[in-house]
């Protein structure tokens, strides 16, 4: 044998086995105990680092093999005694390990918790897969029956690795596990969504809210609470991302070392699964032949287009308008001389009024407002309006109840404030009858959107001259920013007319801590709302509870009714008229869950001509809406208030 020539190689005994399955030492060790110590250590000192892959054998073993075959049928034999001095024999070669040791060699001295860790990690990854998959993307829909159901995806997901050779089959396996994070992540954002806003994150307009989602976070918890926040969701995404992929790679290559086995099992799953879906077998009420997952991932495609061909649509809604050529002169001719406020209340909507827990003290604040009104020498009229949002995006609803469309989403709202489409506000200035002015306390940066709408002076919450503390979110008590609309702008003498769009903020979500109503002579600088916020609710335990919530929010709501009617009380006059609403309905925590989106809206006035011109619109007298009362869209109510209040045919 020359000396250039490999010795023959006898195949490993343990080649072709399952690569996860330890060997111990002395499985094939040789009768030579020298022999084998020493080749041990050389193996030992050959052997990968500790965490390398062992879902695969070593592929070395075998190809010297051949390539020894080949060389001893031809080559000539040379000293074969200083070749045995210098080459280990085929029999004292031991046996190449099937399993790598671990860390510190844990799967060498523990074998049978090695193996509990590998079939756990198995069952874990499937478990983890199976989940993404059959889990819905809403909290009130996920039980335990849900989770026993069958699901096709997962059937095709193993049926596709299972053609595929080795390599392609773990990168497709990492890619569908990134896939299946992904869609992971956004059943958690639709989860959260419809908490709060009542429908699915949408993948088009949607990623503008997760800023106003960071502010809340700031403005409820401080600066620091909202970057460890932050931190910690991008965190999270990443390592569900990381999870599902080596889930998926793992469990592409058990069924790799077990084909056969993978194969029958998938066929005869696919087998029960057209048997149940035909025959439509069902446990507990919950169909187990699912195909769900396919269905979330088509409704997904089908909503992404029809968001990104929304703004044609919306651009061909915005051309008509009915009173875009109309003179100003001709325009709410009946309300010249009045002083018209158009006040949203955040968050007020149906379930205040309608709600058993808290309809009994909200129906006693409305009907003290009505007499506090009665008194004043005013009357109202109310009835419904549908928001085209609920739970949250209160801008949505201001610009669809002012311009007269639909405005559903952020991608709507900014084409329309970079429009020339007049909104309701915009028409009292386009008069040149009223002075226009925005109180809104809500925005404390930049708000280039108030240009649009016609607004002559706004008033945010660092030009109210309020001193005393934020209550979580608001950052003005609705008392105070009243109060300082009384002062800036309507207590004025000798002024024009006055427009005014006033958004009052104090029940807007957490409503803990809320301010409460005090002497109008004390309000001062609001320094005294610290001593007010002091003694005020935590929103971290309130939050704890959803009846706790409901009670606050009743709370919040009765403290800007009752600012709002008192002022009316207190500074109204024969020529103020009062437009009041709410924006949208409150977070399903307060709804249950419904789907309604009603709010009530009210007219208010001294002057019977300016009820007198609505009086064919059916709405109930006072300030609670009755049940049957006329329910509009929100956007109907800028055309029917133009006519209202616009030159009456002789």
């Amino acid at each position: 044998m020359s000396h250039l020539t490999p010795p023959r190689q006898l195949q490993d005994a343990t080649a072709g086995a399952d690569p996860d399955t330890a060997v111990t030492p002395d499985a094939t060790a040789p009768s030579d105990d020298t022999a084998t110590e020493s080749a041990a250590e050389a193996k030992q000192a050959e052997s990968p680092e500790p965490g390398a892959d062992n879902d695969t054998a070593p592929a070395t073993d075998t190809a010297p093999a051949a390539d020894t075959t080949s060389t001893d049928d031809t080559a000539p034999t040379t000293d074969t005694k200083s070749t045995a001095d210098t080459a280990p024999t085929d029999e004292s070669a031991p046996p190449t390990p099937a399993a790598r040791p671990g860390w510190f060699g844990w799967r060498r001295r523990y074998p049978l918790a090695a193996r509990v860790v590998r079939v756990g990690t198995h069952v874990l990854a499937g478990a983890l897969v199976l989940t993404v998959l059959l889990v819905p993307n809403r909290l009130d829909w996920i039980t335990v029956r849900s989770f026993f159901r069958l699901p096709v995806e997962g059937l095709f997901l193993a049926a596709l690795l299972l053609l595929l050779p080795s390599k392609a089959r773990r990168i497709t396996a990492g890619g569908l596990g990134v896939f299946l994070g992904l869609t992971a992540i956004l059943k958690c954002l639709d989860m959260g969504f419809r908490q709060t806003l009542a429908r699915p994150f949408d993948l088009v307009f949607d990623w503008v809210l997760l800023t106003d989602a960071a502010d809340w976070l700031k403005d409820s918890f401080g600066h620091s609470g909202e970057i460890l926040a932050v931190i910690g969701v991008i965190v999270l995404a990443v390592v569900v991302l990381v999870v599902t992929a080596l889930a998926m790679v793992r469990l592409a290559n058990l069924m790799g070392r077990h084909r056969s086995v993978a194969a029958r099992s998938t066929l005869v799953l696919g087998v029960v699964w057209i048997i149940c879906f035909t025959v439509g077998v069902q446990f507990g009420g919950v169909t187990v032949a699912t195909k769900g997952y396919a269905q979330y991932l088509s409704n997904r495609v089908q909503y992404v287009r029809e968001g990104l061909g929304d703004a044609d649509v919306f651009k061909k809604q915005m051309a008509v308008d009915a009173y875009a050529k109309t003179p100003p002169d001709q325009l709410l001719t009946g309300l010249r001389g009045k002083d018209v406020m158009l006040t949203f209340i955040e968050s007020y909507g149906r379930v205040a009024i309608d709600d058993p827990s808290m309809a009994p003290e909200i129906d006693a604040t409305l009907k003290e407002g009505d007499a506090r009104l009665k008194s004043a020498g005013f009357a109202a009229r109310s009835g419904w309006l549908r928001s085209p949002v609920t739970g949250a995006g209160s801008w949505l609803a201001h610009s669809t109840f002012l311009s007269g469309l639909w405005v559903k989403n952020q991608q709507r709202y900014r084409t329309l404030t970079t429009s020339d489409r007049a909104t309701l506000t915009s028409y009292f200035q386009k008069t040149g009858a009223w002075r226009t002015v925005g109180i809104v306390p809500g925005v404390r940066k930049s708000w280039p959107e108030g240009k649009y709408f016609g607004l002559d002076h706004i008033y945010d919450s660092t030009h109210l001259g309020y001193e005393g503390p934020y209550f979580s979110w608001t950052p003005v008590p609705d008392q105070f920013s009243l109060e300082a609309f009384q002062k800036l702008e309507h207590g004025k003498k000798h002024r024009d007319p006055i427009m005014a769009e006033i958004i009052l903020a104090s029940s807007h979500n957490p409503w803990s801590p809320i301010a409460h109503m005090i002497d109008w002579k004390d309000l001062g600088n609001g320094k005294v709302f610290y001593k007010i916020k002091k003694e005020g609710t935590n929103p971290t335990q309130v939050w704890k509870s959803a009846k706790r919530v409901r009670t606050e929010y009743r709370k919040a709501i009765q403290y800007s009714l009752d600012s709002l009617t008192q002022w009316m009380q207190r500074y109204g006059d024969k020529n103020t008229v009062l437009v009041f609403l709410g924006d949208h309905q409150p977070v399903p925590t307060v709804t249950g869950g419904s789907a309604n989106r009603d709010v009530p809206v009210t007219i208010v006035a001294h002057d019977p001509k300016v009820l007198d011109r609505v009086s064919n619109w059916g709405w109930t007298e006072g300030l609670k809406p009755a049940d049957n009362a006329p329910e509009w869209t929100m956007n109907k109510f800028r055309d029917r208030f133009m006519t209202a209040y616009g030159p009456q045919p002789k």
